[in-house]
């Protein structure tokens, strides 16, 4: 069983945010800053990214630690990085409830995937968003809200990236429509185990079962294929990331893939090019076989 202050990292991400934010919106947890990139166009549709905290960190740490912000105006889409729950007045553990495993630790029974598609829909009313493009992002306990977000609202979803997370451990029929996944994840992580484990009891499934999953949900063949490697770690010479692909036979809109960070640790020191990899393959798998191009 995992201890629960294996998961306490925010000291590592609560940051000054340097993110210019042009608009807030309010769902019944306080404000929830957007941030709009200089280029926005109301008569051209817009890509919006979710982006999901870890455990016990915040929008804004995280976007701190990953840096989504500060590539909005390059990339032209809308982000926005809301807060979880805290676990207890006075107390700064925000948490998704994702699964069994993580990380509604107290039982608030809070409805995230709700919460999530709320804001969705939201950002829909106020400003003209890409429905081809909606795109989550989550580190850790918001991994686990991405894939939870995106097997209950297929229809919605696009493609996900989870960075530390895990699907649920559940057997499930598939959902609605196919979903494109990127699950990165470290060899090393000491706190969500590569290769899978449980908390408190609780099992989660390893980052190559979770994209195997979804491989099958999306009616791609089980054969994954490698392809080139990728530098996703600061701290690690050269390209030290393997790419394991399922996209053969793939339903229209769905594929699965992993990025495996050699000896990659829970918080990985992330490579300077790390948040452009991630969106460029995030505008590479909309919810149509459509491609994206500047």
């Amino acid at each position: 069983m995992l201890k629960l202050n294996s998961l306490l990292f925010s000291a590592l991400v609560i940051l000054a945010s340097s993110a210019v934010t042009a608009q807030t919106i309010d769902l019944g947890r306080g404000l929830l800053p957007l941030t709009i990139p200089e280029n926005y166009n109301s008569a051209t549709s817009t890509p919006l990214i979710i982006l999901l905290h870890g455990y016990s960190s915040s929008g804004v740490g995280q976007d701190a630690y990953m840096g989504f912000s500060k590539i909005a105006d390059r990339y032209g889409f809308i982000l926005v990085a809301p807060d979880g729950t805290k676990e207890s007045a006075g107390d700064n553990n925000r948490f998704w409830n994702a699964s069994d495993a993580c990380c509604d630790f107290f039982s608030l029974e809070v409805d995230d995937s709700a919460y999530v598609l709320s804001i969705i829909n939201e950002v829909k009313s106020d400003y003209n968003i890409d429905a081809n493009r909606v795109f989550l992002i989550g580190h850790s306990n918001g991994g686990f809200m991405s894939y939870r977000a995106a097997y209950d609202h297929s229809s919605t979803i696009a493609a996900i990236v989870s960075l530390a997370g895990a699907d649920h451990a559940d057997i499930r029929n598939a959902p609605d429509m196919p979903v494109h996944v990127l699950q990165i994840h470290g060899t090393a992580d000491g706190t969500i185990a590569y290769d899978g484990a449980d908390i408190q009891g609780n099992s989660y499934p390893s980052a190559e079962e979770s994209v195997s999953r979804w491989a099958a949900y999306n009616g791609c063949s089980t054969n994954g294929v490698t392809r080139e490697l990728r530098d996703l770690e600061g701290r690690i010479d050269g390209h030290e990331s393997s790419v394991l692909l399922f996209e053969e036979g793939c339903k229209t809109g769905g594929s699965s893939e992993l990025w495996s960070i050699a000896d990659g640790s829970h918080v990985p020191a992330l490579s300077e090019s790390f948040s452009q990899q991630v969106v460029e393959w995030l505008y590479a798998h909309p919810k149509t076989s459509e491609s994206y191009s500047d």
